[in-house]
């Protein structure tokens, strides 16, 4: 136990070093933006029919504390954002992101989750047959099918959906509230509207995932049959279902499981475009908007790193539970 304890302390302290450097990665890139913060409001507020002067722009810039050096204003932002759970002022908009995301990242974080929940939900049990069936007829179907997802790109689909919809049902099904609840309050009719409309971006979202993740259950299972082990325990008197599952299906699940982080960040990167298409109010679409139209690289920055922290808790979180459940990595953890 004190070395399961050992061990976990160890990747809690590997995860915030990981937060730790991204963070930096995160602020230099917002630094990198040519022009500061100050100039570019200010040059936007120029848009706006406001004249500015370069005393404007260092008033703002002293201001900001953009006259300090770069560690410590790095430092600053980093101790806001681990110590306080603050991120500052978007720097076009001049709102308090934290206020600006409000439920955004939240509705989007389950969208993604909710997308590689349904792609495993079907990709584990199908992979699982689809190596252990000597059928042709299924392996063919299913090999079709995922290559199918794996060809069609989720911006295709969208668009394909958004058809069908609006010629069946006259309704192109983007957004992801009714108009009477769009700007409405939080209320359990209101969350009812969002479950009704959410389902699409889950299903798109988690076609290609879904997928990807049955070829990738698949070729670990063929790998994982062709073992000795599964061999010995097949002149044991183990067959079907019971050998499936007790052996190669169990061994086969750690690396699915340690590819969690992975696959969420590869939802995330495709749900801007597909939130553009289907004109979602979301953290994906703020980002997309963030990054190609207004330049505001402080929303952009702090969306990036809410992303990074969920996807590497998600790796602690999968490191923990393999080492609980495959016994090869528990033993090299627990020494036993």
């Amino acid at each position: 136990m004190l070395q399961f304890a050992r061990f976990a302390a160890i990747r809690a302290a590997m995860a915030l070093f990981t937060l730790l450097l991204v963070s930096l990665i995160v602020f230099t890139l917002m630094e990198l933006v040519p022009g500061t913060c100050a100039e570019r409001y200010l040059a936007f507020k120029n848009t706006q029919g406001s004249g500015i002067s370069i005393a404007d722009i260092e008033a703002e810039e002293r201001r900001l504390g953009l006259d300090r050096p770069f560690i410590v204003r790095w430092g600053s932002w980093v101790g806001d954002v681990f110590l306080r759970g603050e991120f500052g002022d978007s720097c076009i908009l001049r709102l308090n992101i934290n206020d600006l995301l409000g439920s955004k990242f939240l509705i989007s974080a389950a969208i993604c989750f909710a997308s590689l929940f349904l792609a495993y939900l079907i990709a584990i049990p199908v992979g699982i047959l689809a190596a252990s069936s000597k059928s042709a007829l299924v392996n063919g179907s299913l090999r079709f099918v995922s290559y199918l997802g794996l060809a069609l790109p989720n911006f295709l689909l969208a668009l394909m959906v958004m058809l069908v919809s609006t010629m069946v049902f006259g309704d192109s099904m983007t957004g992801l509230f009714s108009a009477e609840y769009r700007d409405a309050p939080w209320s359990m009719a209101k969350l009812l509207d969002l479950l009704s409309r959410a389902w699409l971006p889950v299903f798109i979202l988690g076609w290609s995932a879904t997928a990807f993740a049955l070829q990738t259950v698949r070729a670990l299972m063929l790998d994982e049959n062709g073992k000795l082990y599964v061999t010995a325990a097949q002149a044991r008197g183990l067959y079907g279902r019971r050998l499936r599952w007790r052996y190669p299906a169990r061994h086969a699940l750690g690396p699915i499981i340690n590819s969690f982080g992975f696959d969420l960040n590869r939802i995330f990167n495709e749900l801007p475009i597909v939130a553009a298409i289907l004109t979602l109010t979301e953290a994906g679409s703020l980002l997309l908007d963030a990054l190609a139209r207004s330049n505001d690289q402080q929303l952009a920055g702090a969306i990036i790193f809410m992303l990074t922290a969920t996807i590497v808790a998600l790796n602690f979180v999968t490191d923990i539970a393999l080492a609980l459940i495959d016994p090869r990595v528990r033993k090299s953890v627990m020494g036993g």
